[in-house]
C-alpha cells in the first residue's frame, strides 16, 4: 500500500497570505503537484494536522480542492491550529474526510485528536486512550499505523519538545500492548524525525511550508525546502518510508 504524507500547511482564508515571509498557499500547491509527478497513485493521502493557521472554513475548502487534484483519497487529523469540529462539519464526504480510522488491506490506519483547545501543545485524554485500546484489541489481525499530530517523543529541541504530546506516557503504555502496531507518524515538529521504539517505527514529517531548525534551545527557522513523506505499508507488516524535498518558488533561493 502507497501512502502519501502532508503535514503543516498552514493555510489561510486569503490564498495570498504569507508566514515567516512564505505564501503557504503556493507552497502547499507546489509540494502537492511535486508528488503528484514523482509518485505513482498512492492509495491513501493522509493530512497530519495545522492545515489551516487561521482555523477559516476557506482554508480547509481550498486545502480539499488542491489535495483533490492528486486523485486518491484523503484522511485529516488536527492539529494546534486547527478547528476539529469544523473540520469534521466540513469534510465529511468529498476528497477528504475526517474520521479516526481507515482499513486498508492488511493494515488499519488510526488517526487521533491531540488538538487541545487554544493550547500549543497536545493531549490525548483517557476517553481517547482507552478507545483506542479497544480498537487495538479488537483489531489485533491487522497491522496498524498510528497518526497523530503531535510528537509522542523528544525530538531534541527544547522549545518544541515543552509543547509536544502531554500523556505521551499513556499512548506508549496503551501501544507497547499491542504488538501489531508498527509504526507511529506525526508531523507538527516541521522537520524529519526517524526513530524507533520497542520495534515501532517513528516518522516526523516536514511541512510544506517553512521549516524548524533541529535541536535548538529556542525557535529558529531552517532555510531547508519544504517536503512531504511516502509510505509502503507491506503486507506482512514492513514500512518502507522516505523524505522528498521540493523547491519551490518561495524557497528556491
Amino acid at each position: 500500500m502507497r501512502l502519501l504524507q502532508f503535514t503543516d500547511t498552514h493555510l489561510y482564508a486569503q490564498p495570498e497570505h504569507s508566514l515567516y515571509g512564505l505564501n503557504t498557499d503556493r507552497t502547499c500547491r507546489q509540494v502537492l503537484a511535486a508528488a503528484r509527478q514523482a509518485q505513482r497513485v498512492a492509495d491513501l493521502v493522509l493530512l497530519t494536522g495545522d492545515l489551516v493557521h487561521d482555523a477559516s472554513p476557506q482554508g480547509y475548502q481550498r486545502l480539499a480542492a488542491h489535495v483533490a487534484q492528486l486523485g486518491s483519497p484523503a484522511l485529516a487529523l488536527a492539529g494546534n491550529h486547527d478547528e476539529p469540529a469544523l473540520m469534521a462539519r466540513l469534510w465529511r464526504d468529498g476528497p477528504v474526510s475526517y474520521r479516526p480510522e481507515q482499513a486498508l488491506g492488511s493494515w488499519r490506519i488510526v488517526l487521533l485528536n491531540s488538538h487541545v483547545p487554544g493550547r500549543d501543545h497536545g493531549r490525548l485524554g483517557g476517553e481517547q486512550l482507552a478507545a483506542m485500546d479497544e480498537g487495538l484489541a479488537a483489531h489485533s489481525h491487522r497491522y496498524t499505523l498510528v497518526c497523530i499530530h503531535h510528537h509522542p517523543v523528544p525530538v531534541g529541541s527544547a522549545w518544541m519538545d515543552a509543547i509536544g504530546l502531554q500523556d505521551a506516557d499513556e499512548l506508549w503504555g496503551v501501544l507497547n500492548r499491542h504488538r501489531q502496531v508498527r509504526g507511529v507518524l506525526w508531523g507538527h515538529v516541521h522537520q524529519t524525525y526517524d526513530g524507533e521504539h520497542n520495534g515501532i517505527r517513528l516518522m516526523g514529517t516536514p511541512s510544506t511550508c517553512m521549516q524548524f531548525k533541529p535541536r535548538c534551545t529556542e525557535f529558529e527557522l531552517d532555510p531547508l525546502p519544504p517536503g512531504y513523506r511516502w509510505l509502503e505499508l507491506g503486507p506482512h507488516g514492513s514500512i518502507e518510508t522516505g523524505i522528498v524535498r521540493v523547491r519551490t518558488d518561495e524557497t528556491a533561493g
